[in-house]
């Protein structure tokens, strides 16, 4: 099958600026949530996207940023052992990736696939969205821990719309505007805010027009590596679902060329880079490929120019003042249909695996993983932490190992790296 050309034009670069535009609200919407830096998440997208295009030969068009997988680890991270100690649990999380990816290289794709199926899977995606559910809906309500911060009733209007925006662009925006729900949400939302009084952009004044963003560098604990680890399993494994999806779109098998191994080693080194920096770890955006898809715009080098427009954003100290002053309503609104959303991909992987969850062997996984992930219980040994999304990836993992009854899931020798 004919390769995609790598052609890097000038005429592109309006293009590649839309890329961004349409990956923009998420990419800034984790930092904003999580309490890092708006400006250094853009800046650590560009260079992680720019890494995995020379990791990957400029063969993919594809752009990595930030990750929801890692919202609610991350807060709880710099809770218990502050910032730099979480980002060097994190960076670890890139390291894991690279190391999964010569497991790959060297045993094939199947090893993964039967190792984590998406019985499994899809379990701790769901797990994501319902472990993040509450932290929507008390920003929703302008409840910040458990203090009213804001009104109930102005939050709730702020809120509600900044989420009826969202889901009305969802359902009838047209081309472009239609990839683009989460920043019309917060533009709405920002509106409504100025009327009911709570939108205060003083310290946009006061912040530089340019300056570079101010990075953070990261300590290494032996706790915060251990807790992260298990998170990395699940976006993990969404990795090969985002590589399928642009496969599919551009007509192009990536997972046979560059390989699923190289793709994976790219997001690995492009997430450890951009935790090096103080930005959250980095995935593959579906938002842009569904973009990809929308404008037929193949060239892997658009996203070289989306990755740019990244880098240059970053250096606008006034945009990271603008994203840092949008009130918590908004994007309490906007997160209700987020997090729901990621549960309902959870749920739509069970669905699509055709498997009978009713089995018992199927039902004890998904339920074991859901209550574990959900109930509040924690694991301390020592050093190691394990909770929520980790603690259900690794019971997921352990059930679908020991359980009787494993279904072995056969790859063609051409996924084999």
């Amino acid at each position: 099958m004919e390769e995609l050309t790598y052609n890097f034009r000038l005429k592109d670069a309006i293009i590649g600026a839309q890329m961004l535009l349409v990956a923009f609200g998420a990419l800034v919407l984790v930092p904003l949530l999580t309490g890092l830096n708006s400006n250094v998440a853009l800046f650590t997208a560009g260079i992680g996207t720019l890494l995995f295009q020379i990791v990957t030969r400029g063969k993919v068009p594809i752009f990595l940023a930030s990750s929801f997988a890692f919202i609610a680890p991350i807060s709880y991270g710099v809770q218990t052992w502050g910032l730099t100690a979480t980002l060097g649990g994190m960076i670890a999380v890139g390291l894991f990736y690279m190391v999964l990816s010569f497991i790959i290289k060297v045993r094939g794709i199947g090893f993964i696939i039967n190792l984590l199926p998406p019985i499994v899977t899809g379990s701790v995606i769901a797990v994501i969205g319902l472990i993040l559910a509450p932290t929507g809906m008390k920003m929703a309500m302008g409840i910040a821990g458990t203090e009213q911060v804001i009104p109930q009733n102005t939050a709730l209007i702020v809120s509600m719309s900044s989420l009826v925006t969202t889901i009305l662009v969802s359902l009838l925006g047209k081309g472009i505007l239609r990839l683009l729900p989460i920043l019309a949400g917060i533009i709405v939302g920002c509106i409504v805010a100025a009327f009911m009084g709570i939108l205060d952009l003083s310290p946009v004044a006061d912040a530089k027009w340019f300056a570079l963003p101010p990075f953070v560098f990261p300590t290494f604990e032996l706790a915060p590596i251990l807790y992260f680890i298990p998170v990395a399993l699940a976006p993990a494994i969404e990795h090969f679902g985002d590589i399928l999806a642009i496969s599919s779109v551009t007509g192009r098998n990536f997972l046979e060329k560059p390989g699923i191994s190289r793709t994976m080693f790219g997001d690995g080194i492009a997430t450890s880079l951009a935790c090096f920096f103080g930005g959250p770890p980095n995935t593959t955006y579906s938002e842009v490929t569904g973009a990809v898809a929308l404008t037929r715009s193949f060239n892997p080098a658009i996203m070289t120019w989306a990755a740019i427009t990244a880098i240059l954003l970053s250096c606008v100290g006034k945009l990271g003042a603008v994203l840092h002053c949008v009130p918590m309503p908004v994007m309490g609104g906007i997160m209700v249909l987020l997090f729901g959303s990621i549960m309902v991909v959870g749920l739509n992987t069970l669905v699509q695996s055709r498997e009978n969850l009713m089995e018992t062997r199927n039902l004890v996984i998904v339920a074991m993983v859901i209550i574990f992930g959900i109930g509040g219980i924690s694991i301390d040994i020592g050093e190691f932490h394990l909770s929520g999304i980790g603690l259900s990836a690794i019971i997921g993992v352990f059930l679908n190992l020991i359980l009787p009854g494993k279904k072995y899931h056969h790859v063609e020798p051409t996924q084999r790296q």
